[in-house]
């Protein structure tokens, strides 16, 4: 527990530098277009604007593609293209298969010459790597290679959109805007399912942080019938979290990743979540990606909290699968669950994006770690 810990405050601490792309909204209007009838088809020469502004050309369909943080590389995969990725970051080893490609990690950072050494036709950056490896990113670019940087996903919305223009990007438009779909109508049908349910307050807990308004973690609790309590607390983006907060707020549900812990004080003891077992724990690769298996995520918390909306969600779910599977003539099939549900216990996911404001409480934390050692 230590080690993560520690690593996740090594990581909060590299993540203090907010590049544009971290409040940028990603300048693209030029989402694959309408699904209905055709499938979407990709065209290249491809020429788009990313997150931070620069004009990002792709000369023809990407065969190697280099992903710098999990939720990218999640997403690849769950597009059907992680044939295409040869190379991700050390986080990503949760994927099946992911062993097989080059770690492109380096210290602090990713490796620019690792990822120069693979000549890849194109490299995709979520914000968070963006915000804290400016220059390593500027200096791939400069070697002539297209890299595409997105902005920050604050909704599950922004996640399905991400998939879309992944799948956009990687000449996978089908598939990504198949997938992005996907993610739609489960969205659809959880607000359907939980119409006529009461909304508990939750409260996201992870290493002292939470996810205040405008978070996917956030809206991830929402969709699943949550209130925000970080929000409503006035919390708005990653924030530490201190008890008198949590005293002063009705909690009656924590949601946490599964390899961090709920602390043990007063403030948390005195909630309605701790004293009565309202704890519910998370796949830490779902809950803190913003990439598509969040909505898996977004379902485990509906599961635990409204049980009779999820039996309701998945009857609604299944009569949409079979609807559709009628009318395309396919025969109908269960939503496939991801296989690949191990990850290291020790070694923290990708984190969220965090602001300057952070990094003297991230020193603080190594520091006070090291001496707890």
């Amino acid at each position: 527990m230590f080690r993560s810990a520690l690593a996740l405050s090594l990581l909060l601490l590299v993540a203090v530098a907010s590049g544009p792309a971290s409040g940028a909204a990603v300048a693209d209007g030029d989402h694959v277009a309408s699904h209905g009838g055709d499938a979407p088809t990709c065209s290249f020469r491809y020429t788009t604007t990313d997150a931070t502004g620069t004009e990002v050309t792709i000369p023809e369909d990407p065969k190697e593609v280099v992903t710098l943080n999990p939720s990218a590389a999640q997403t690849m995969w769950e597009i059907g293209a992680r044939d295409e990725v040869v190379g991700v970051s050390q986080y990503a080893a949760y994927l099946d298969g992911a062993d097989a490609k080059q770690n492109v990690s380096g210290a602090n950072g990713p490796s620019v010459e690792a990822v120069v050494a693979l000549r890849p036709d194109l490299v995709l950056v979520p914000n968070s790597t963006h915000g804290f490896a400016t220059e390593r990113v500027a200096q791939i670019r400069a070697q002539g290679v297209p890299v595409y940087v997105f902005g920050e996903a604050t909704s599950l919305s922004a996640v399905a959109d991400k998939t879309e223009r992944i799948g956009r990007l990687t000449g996978n438009c089908a598939a990504g805007a198949e997938r992005a779909d996907e993610m739609r109508r489960s969205l659809s049908l959880m607000r359907r399912a939980l119409e006529d349910e009461e909304e508990p307050v939750g409260l996201n807990v992870f290493y002292g942080y939470t996810s205040g308004a405008d978070t996917f973690i956030g809206d991830v609790m929402e969709t699943a019938g949550l209130r925000n309590g970080a929000a409503e607390a006035g919390i708005s983006g990653f924030r530490p979290i201190n008890d008198e907060t949590v005293a002063n707020t009705t909690v009656t549900w924590i949601v946490t990743p599964e390899d961090s812990q709920v602390p043990d004080s007063p403030a948390y003891d005195s909630t309605t979540a701790v004293r009565e077992g309202n704890v519910v724990r998370v796949n830490t690769n779902y809950l803190q990606q913003p990439a598509p298996r969040s909505i898996l995520a977004a379902e485990a918390i509906l599961e635990a909290v409204h049980p009779d909306a999820y039996a309701e969600y998945r009857e609604l779910k299944a009569s949409s699968e079979t609807a559709a599977a009628s009318a395309t003539g396919e025969s109908a099939t269960p939503a496939a669950t991801p296989v690949d549900t191990d990850f290291p216990t020790e070694t923290p996911t990708s984190t969220p994006g965090f602001g300057l404001a952070t990094a003297a409480i991230a020193l603080a934390a190594v520091a006070l770690l090291s001496v707890r050692r």
